[in-house]
């Protein structure tokens, strides 16, 4: 059986359709701003989420206080030195331990000046987390591996030479002959930035920046990931046994932190994108209001022949409604376009966009649209159903 309100509801749309379909346009810029900036955030986080579980076998260890070295020429020193390298091998057991030295610097390709990391490893741990994609490993002393952002930036191919340092007339600068081009990694939990780095052989490393018995940073990679916290467990009764002289991090750690802020901020996004539904809100009630005013003599004909006031409240409801499911509808639409544009745009990569988690913030953001729609018809509809019949039937 057919609704008579419903079908009065209608008409009112049909009548007032450019009015009705402008009110509805900010309905969908709404759930567009929403939807968009909801699944942008979460490609964001699983794209991240899954270039850092490829290291979780990993634990990084960074020194937590600065030193005073005790050599000749005294001077200050932040890194793990041989004692504490020790501790770490005798706690770490089977896995393995690597060490790492690394800095930030200029470099000169061809003509070109840019900056990055040089990383000092040892050549045969360099398998052991990194992929070479063109070339081979270091082998001779000036040998070098490039990451792929490097590559890719500077036009470098297998022979291409590197100037390290600044640029300066009166002082012969270091010259790195390219032995590899490394595969883009991407996002790392390791602490090792290998698409912009320079990787050397930590004999050459040190013999240009020193610092040969103290490292950045080490590395224990784990041969069962189950055991990751009985070793971190092990490394911090060594090594920290007296005071707190290394941080140990690992991948579900740094995870969790960089996953709860892009939430942070996809949800902070999200909030900006929820404004033009308030404006949204603002026109579907004037919208609603000029509907009631325009249609007071009706509402006093329905009221005197005996329509209780629920029935009124209902007519003016389904107006709101029917304004919202336009709009959401047509922005559900639009935010599957648009969002897919974005993500690609944003980060280069769909891979994660028709997930579940994705996709979700469609329905999201279609359901907010349609709510905030009815909820700003309750007022007009409240105050239609309780209009006097003979005051409005008087209207003119």
């Amino acid at each position: 059986m057919r609704d008579i309100f419903f079908d009065l509801s209608v008409r009112s749309v049909r009548l007032n359709f450019l009015r009705s379909l402008l009110a509805s346009i900010g309905i969908v810029i709404g759930v567009v701003a929403i939807s968009s900036m909801g699944m942008l955030g979460t490609n964001m986080q699983l794209s991240v989420k899954d270039q850092l579980s490829s290291n979780v076998n990993t634990v990084m260890l960074t020194s937590d206080v600065v030193k005073v070295s005790t050599s000749a020429n005294s001077s200050v020193e932040n890194g793990i030195d041989l004692s504490e390298l020790n501790d770490i091998k005798s706690s770490a057991g089977q896995n393995q331990v690597v060490t790492i030295h690394h800095t930030s610097t200029q470099f000169t390709i061809g003509s070109t000046n840019g900056r990055g990391t040089v990383y000092g490893l040892n050549p045969n741990d360099i398998p052991k987390f990194l992929t070479i994609d063109q070339g081979s490993n270091i082998q001779g002393g000036n040998d070098a591996l490039v990451g792929a952002t490097i590559a890719s930036n500077f036009n470098m191919g297998i022979g291409s030479s590197i100037k390290i340092g600044q640029n300066c007339a009166t002082i012969v600068r270091p010259v790195l002959r390219v032995a590899g081009i490394l595969a883009a990694r991407g996002i790392a939990s390791d602490g090792v930035n290998a698409d912009n780095a320079i990787i050397v052989s930590d004999d050459w490393y040190t013999t240009h920046f020193g610092d040969k018995d103290v490292y950045d940073q080490v590395n224990v990679i784990l041969q069962d990931v189950d055991t990751i916290n009985q070793t971190e467990a092990n490394i911090d009764k060594k090594v920290n046994r007296n005071t707190d002289v290394i941080r140990i991090s690992d991948a579900s750690s740094r995870l969790s932190t960089i996953t709860s802020t892009l939430g942070t901020i996809t949800t902070f996004i999200m909030a900006i994108g929820g404004i033009s539904l308030v404006v949204a809100a603002v026109s579907i009630f004037n919208v609603m209001m000029m509907s009631v005013k325009e249609r007071v003599q009706e509402i006093g004909i329905l009221l005197s022949i005996g329509t209780e006031k629920g029935e009124v409240r209902r007519m003016f409801l389904y107006e709101a409604l029917i304004l919202g499911l336009i709009g959401a509808i047509v922005g559900g639409l639009m935010s599957f376009i648009i969002g897919y544009t974005v993500v690609q745009a944003m980060i280069g990569s769909t891979a994660y966009f028709f997930l579940p988690e994705s996709l979700i913030y469609i329905p999201y953001g279609m359901i907010i649209g349609v709510v905030v729609c009815v909820v700003s018809g309750l007022y007009p509809a409240w105050m239609a159903s309780n209009m006097d019949p003979i005051d409005a039937l008087r209207n003119e």
